[in-house]
């Protein structure tokens, strides 16, 4: 009984991703993804108490996923000089990032005003944060505002690719130039 359970979850949430990446994030709609598992929208009440618990799971998700694909760039074993190190991070984040505007906006947008994660579906995205603590200190940086600022300077390219050249990589292929621009700062 458990199992079907999480598998109709699983199938419920594979529906929701697809409607988000055909109508973005925020149309998500509870019809759409009935419609999509052949129920009526008020037996997914059965399995999430709400829209924002479909949003819920799905942050946890995407993080999870993010957190997965930092943890396999940095155990592939990162180069010994630090700026081809952080290089090969901030490449790794970023290609998870706009492989999927829907999850990115998830990920990073308010896309609701009531939507909040939960403690559960945000520690994916904390471990991601200590994940790049730890990287930042193995090469010599341990200021807080060093990875605030690494992280806005990503994630601007990330928001302008998504934003202006989707599908494309007139702003993603500028991330060599960027990363330098840092480690310079930074005194790599």
């Amino acid at each position: 009984m458990a199992e079907r359970r999480e598998a109709t979850r699983a199938e419920i949430l594979n529906a929701a991703w697809a409607v988000a990446q055909e109508k973005g994030i925020a149309a998500l709609t509870l019809k759409d993804v009935a419609d999509r598992v052949g129920m009526r929208p008020p037996s997914l009440y059965s399995h999430f108490a709400s829209k924002n618990a479909i949003y819920d799971a799905m942050f946890g998700q995407a993080w999870q996923g993010c957190l997965d694909t930092m943890r396999a760039a940095r155990d592939a074993g990162l180069p010994d000089d630090p700026r081809a190190a952080i290089t090969v991070m901030a490449r790794a984040y970023v290609d998870y990032a706009v492989a999927d505007q829907s999850r990115n906006q998830l990920m990073n947008a308010r896309i609701s005003a009531d939507f909040r994660p939960s403690p559960a579906a945000y520690l994916p995205s904390v471990a991601v944060w200590e994940l790049s603590r730890d990287h930042f200190a193995t090469i010599g940086l341990t200021a807080e505002e060093d990875l605030d600022l690494f992280s806005a300077v990503v994630g601007g390219l990330v928001d302008a690719q998504l934003a202006n050249d989707p599908g494309g990589d007139r702003y993603t292929r500028q991330l060599d130039r960027a990363i330098g621009m840092l480690a310079d700062h930074f005194g790599l």
